[in-house]
């Protein structure tokens, strides 16, 4: 089935997402360059505080999640800008915590044929979102997740 056909089965609230990312990702390339992550991921986070009153409790939030997931992926696969793991990865953290889905921004750092390797994912309650569920095995992960107070979000 072609893009054009799996965009006409997408609802209207997916094709606002989908135009969302496509504009989302290619900024956020330009945000990391201007602002570096610190002050993005400030920003961002600022922009959507995530309280219990915010947050969903909807049973299939990881349903919610990956379909957010795969639509962030199409537009930095399909769009005119490529983005790396960090800029797709800070989009679709961004995205998910305006849907009020709470996401956690991973980092992992590995050695391979001494070539020194970095890497970010998203996870959702512990379920890797944006990688392969072994995401951890292959990248050793940093003690925790992104927090936005250590962002400078609660100052």
């Amino acid at each position: 089935m072609g893009r054009w056909h799996r965009f006409l089965r997408l609802s209207q609230s997916e094709r606002w997402l989908l135009f969302q990312a496509f504009l989302l990702v290619p900024l956020t390339s330009l945000a990391l360059r201007l602002l570096g992550f610190k002050r993005l991921h400030a920003a961002l986070a600022h922009l959507t505080p995530m309280d219990e009153t915010f947050v969903t409790s909807e049973p299939d939030a990881l349903a919610k999640a990956r379909a957010i997931t795969r639509i962030v992926q199409a537009a930095a696969w399909h769009g005119l800008f490529h983005a790396n793991c960090l800029q797709r990865s800070l989009a679709l953290w961004w995205l998910l915590r305006r849907q009020g889905i709470e996401a956690n921004l991973q980092f992992g750092v590995r050695k391979l044929a001494r070539k020194f390797e970095a890497h970010a994912w998203v996870e959702h309650e512990g379920v890797v979102l944006n990688d392969s569920g072994d995401v951890g095995e292959r990248f050793v992960a940093f003690a925790g997740a992104v927090d936005s107070s250590l962002a400078g979000g609660s100052q």
